[in-house]
């Protein structure tokens, strides 16, 4: 049970905490803590004369103030936050030598440093450390000839950190930088595809189109072609029957010329002229025998009784199989294929399957199935198509029928 919840919820809680660390007013809320709980143990040493403060003066005040203070600002302007704290982390060795420098100011002292390795480019951040090593340096100078013997084993340890600090902010830096661009990349992906989809629909709705043109053209034709032979053979003096033969001879006419230059426009040029009649599923048995020379073997199978179907829905059911087929023959693998097709009262099913193994070539692009969903949607069906349980890929499709 625990794991089924952490599977369906543990992304969607990494996501809202991301988004709840990366909250601006979050990030100033904890950084304000921190540097206040770096202030108050500072303030309760200088208050106690614990540590290495002596008592409380404001010099001690002011540098405890400089080290932890100016790490509020930390993510946004942390060259000069790193410029403030550096100082006073070294002011504050000076002040309390020959002994050890406060542990807080060198705490400060080290999370400015990761700041820098955060938040600045590579090579700014690198001169800032060379310049706070140098500082450093400068400072146990000073502080050995003029204030008090000092052990250098007291400064040197926090450059060196000042530099793994520095070193573990820039690989968190580059890490996140690499973050930022493989989610930028992943976006694209995801809106090109996204386009690619889109585009996909576009070209099969006007193929749809195309092929639904030539079909209603042809009914029309028929209808006008009928009319014509109605009015020539009509006997006896019947004016409005006449009158009305030739309102629909004329008006197929100018329906069919109307459709040519409206969906005209969405023949391709490579287009050939549709002179023989569209496929349907009577059609099934050839295209079976064609995908049996490719090297793909299929079997038919019929259920029911096979009636008239709408010539739009002949065609999209042919499609569907043509373009099923079609992706098992170059994507599946499979060994053989099996096509169903059962006439049902009220609609037609499309079961096909294969025994592939499933696996999606490189080559594919989606683009087959995104064409049969737009099919089957033309005519409010439904469709289902992915891999089985026993193996191989399965589609089924239900493509409803008017009842006459």
């Amino acid at each position: 049970m625990a794991v089924r919840v952490a599977r369906r919820y543990g992304p969607l809680m990494r996501r809202r905490l991301r988004a709840v660390l990366a909250d601006r007013r979050f990030q100033i809320a904890g950084d304000s803590v921190l540097a206040a709980a770096i202030l108050v143990v500072s303030l309760v040493e200088i208050a106690t004369g614990a540590g290495e403060w002596s008592g409380p003066s404001g010099i001690e005040l002011a540098l405890a103030g400089g080290c932890s203070l100016p790490l509020v600002w930390r993510r946004t302007h942390a060259l000069p936050v790193a410029a403030i704290v550096v100082a006073a982390a070294l002011a504050s060795g000076v002040a309390v030598a020959p002994t050890q420098g406060p542990f807080e100011a060198f705490v400060a002292f080290e999370i400015a440093l990761y700041s820098v390795g955060v938040y600045l480019p590579s090579r700014r951040g690198a001169a800032v450390v060379v310049a706070t090593t140098l500082a450093g340096v400068g400072a146990w100078g000073i502080t050995a000839r003029h204030v008090a013997d000092v052990n250098s084993g007291d400064w040197f340890p926090m450059l060196v950190w000042a530099w793994g600090a520095w070193a573990v902010g820039r690989t968190i830096r580059n890490h996140s930088l690499r973050t930022r661009e493989l989610e930028q990349m992943a976006r694209d992906l995801a809106a090109e595809r996204d386009a690619r989809a889109r585009e996909a629909v576009t070209v099969e709705r006007a193929r749809i189109a195309r092929e639904l043109h030539d079909v209603v053209a042809h009914k029309i034709s028929v209808m006008g072609v009928q009319a014509a032979a109605a009015r020539r053979v009509l006997t006896g003096d019947q004016p409005a029957v006449r009158r009305a033969l030739e309102a629909i001879e004329s008006t197929g006419r100018e329906t069919i010329d109307e459709m040519r230059h409206m969906l005209g426009v969405l023949r391709e040029p490579s287009d050939e002229l549709a002179l023989a009649p569209q496929p349907g599923l009577r059609d099934l048995d050839a295209l079976a025998a064609r995908m049996r020379a490719a090297g793909l073997p299929v079997d038919v199978q019929i259920e029911g009784v096979p009636r008239t179907l709408p010539a739009g829905l002949e065609l999209s059911a042919y499609r569907i199989v043509q373009e099923a087929l079609t992706n098992t023959l170059k994507h599946a693998g499979a060994s053989g294929a099996s096509v169903s097709v059962r006439y049902l009262e009220r609609a037609v099913e499309l079961e096909i399957v294969d025994d592939g193994p499933g696996v999606v070539a490189a080559g594919g692009t989606g683009n087959g199935l995104i064409g049969m969903r737009e099919r089957v949607a033309l005519f409010g069906g439904e469709l289902d198509a992915g891999h089985r349980a026993e193996g191989g890929w399965s589609l089924r499709a239900r493509l409803p029928v008017a009842a006459t």
